[in-house]
């Protein structure tokens, strides 16, 4: 489908790009980052593990303590497995993820460039249209000038 049909019967496509502006932010995902990230909640777990085996001497000052904490790790560890299992399924797809994220982008950025080609292109025909139609019509008004100014000779009419 050219741009002109593009434009002229689905013109709300030409600007898709805008609903994948998150593409940028996408691309620029680091995967080191997200690793340390969960390195460091992992980390924050093991010392609510550490803060709760240390206040088993604490004795029945610390037993509500205990027991919010181990509430706590019995959702935080099963929260974090989830995530872990879902970093790892990135990890593992991450040369796809970002041959994809990639791919969309250079599309994009390559169909806006040909779409504002192609409306440059259209200006330029519609100004050489407009261009040629005047000089039809400046050719026009010469042709009939030139014949409303040729005199009649009327010793040739019988």
């Amino acid at each position: 489908m050219s741009g002109r049909v593009l434009a002229d019967k689905l013109p709300e496509v030409l600007d898709f790009s805008k609903d994948l502006a998150s593409l940028e932010a996408a691309s620029k995902i680091q995967m080191r980052i997200l690793a340390e990230e969960m390195q460091a909640i992992s980390k924050g777990l093991e010392k609510v593990v550490q803060e709760l085996s240390t206040s088993e001497i604490d004795g029945p000052v610390s037993e509500n303590f205990r027991k919010t904490s181990k509430d706590f790790l019995l959702s935080a560890e099963a929260e974090v497995r989830t995530l872990a299992s879902l970093y790892s399924g990135v990890f593992s797809n991450l040369e796809v993820y970002l041959d994809v994220i990639s791919t969309l982008r250079n599309f994009v950025r390559m169909f806006n460039q040909a779409h504002v080609e192609n409306c440059r292109q259209l200006e330029l025909e519609t100004k050489k249209a407009a261009e040629s139609e005047k000089l039809k019509m400046d050719a026009s008004r010469k042709e009939s000038k030139r014949h409303l100014q040729t005199p009649i000779h009327t010793g040739n009419v019988k």
